[in-house]
C-alpha cells in the first residue's frame, strides 16, 4: 500500500524534524523599533492579572522584514511594558505576520497573539517608512529619516509575556486554567541607526492601539538583528481573571463560540 500521508510518523521522522529545527542558522531581520511613553491608565487597563505595570507606561512597536530562506516574512508587534514576579518585559497585544506558517507555532506553542496582516518596511536613502496594517487600515505607521549611526548594543535577553489557553468547547470559558508563559529572546544586533520622525496611530476597531497615545517618543531606530527564543510556562492563572481580556486575541470574540451548523462536516 502506498504511504498514507495523514498516517502516523515514525519515531525516526519525528526525531529528524526536531534535530533540523534545533540547527537553524542565524536569521537576520531589518526592522524599525518605536518606543513611546503613553497614558499610564491606558497601559494598566490592557494588562491581564497577574501582570502589572512598570514604572514607566511604555509602548513598543516592532516592524520587521525577516530574511527567511525561500520566502521573506513580514513580522510585527505592538506591546506594552509589564512586570511579573520581579521580571520586567513586554506584553504584546497584537503580532501581525504575513504568512500563516509564522502564526502556527507562535500561537499554539507559546500563546502569542499572532494574526495575519500586512507589514511594510521601506527605505529610500535616508527616508524610512514602516507600517502594520490589517483590514485595509495601517493602524501603526512610522515615518522619518535616518539621522546617524548608533553604538551597537551588547547581546541581550528580553522577555515577552503570553497567555496560552484553549476556549472551552461549550463556550463557557476555557478547557483548563490558562498558562502564563515567559518567552526569553536572545538578541544580537549588527547594525543600528537613529531615525528622526514620528509615529502615527490610526483608529481600527480590530486593532485599537490608538487607545495607547504617543505622549512622548522615547526611541526610534532602524537596525539589523537576529534572535532566538525559549519559552517557559511559569504558572497557571485564574480563568475568571483572564476571561475579560480574551477579546484581545480575536477580531470577533464571538467566533470562538461558532461551531459548524448541526449536521455539517
Amino acid at each position: 500500500m502506498a504511504r498514507v500521508r495523514y498516517g502516523a510518523r515514525s519515531e525516526a521522522e519525528i526525531a529528524a524534524a526536531r534535530t533540523a529545527s534545533s540547527k537553524l542558522p542565524d536569521i537576520w531581520s531589518t526592522g524599525v523599533v518605536a518606543v513611546w511613553e503613553s497614558d499610564p491608565d491606558a497601559v494598566a487597563a490592557v494588562l491581564p492579572p497577574p501582570l502589572k505595570p512598570t514604572a514607566r507606561p511604555l509602548v513598543r512597536a516592532n516592524i520587521s522584514k525577516v530574511d527567511l530562506p525561500g520566502y521573506p516574512l513580514g513580522a510585527g508587534s505592538v506591546a506594552v511594558a509589564a512586570e511579573h514576579g520581579g521580571v520586567e518585559g513586554w506584553y504584546p497585544l497584537v503580532m501581525p505576520m504575513t504568512h500563516e506558517r509564522a502564526l502556527i507555532g507562535g500561537r499554539e506553542v507559546f500563546g502569542e497573539p499572532k494574526k495575519l496582516g500586512e507589514v511594510t518596511v521601506e527605505r529610500d536613502g535616508l527616508v524610512v517608512r514602516a507600517a502594520l496594517a490589517r483590514h485595509g487600515i495601517a493602524f501603526v505607521e512610522v515615518r522619518g529619516a535616518v539621522s546617524g549611526d548608533l553604538p551597537l548594543p551588547e547581546p541581550a535577553q528580553k522577555t515577552d509575556f503570553y497567555f496560552k489557553f484553549l476556549p472551552a468547547v461549550d463556550g463557557s470559558g476555557f478547557d483548563a486554567d490558562p498558562v502564563l508563559v515567559h518567552c526569553v529572546r536572545g538578541e544580537k544586533v549588527r547594525k543600528l541607526e537613529a531615525v528622526t520622525g514620528d509615529v502615527v496611530l490610526r483608529e481600527s476597531m480590530y486593532d485599537p492601539v490608538a487607545d495607547l497615545p504617543v505622549r512622548a517618543l522615547v526611541e526610534l531606530t532602524i537596525g539589523e538583528k537576529t534572535t532566538d527564543q525559549k519559552g517557559k510556562a511559569v504558572e497557571r492563572v485564574s480563568a475568571q481573571a483572564l476571561l475579560p481580556y480574551i477579546h484581545q486575541r480575536y477580531d470577533d470574540p464571538q467566533q470562538i463560540l461558532d461551531g459548524p451548523p448541526e449536521g455539517s462536516v
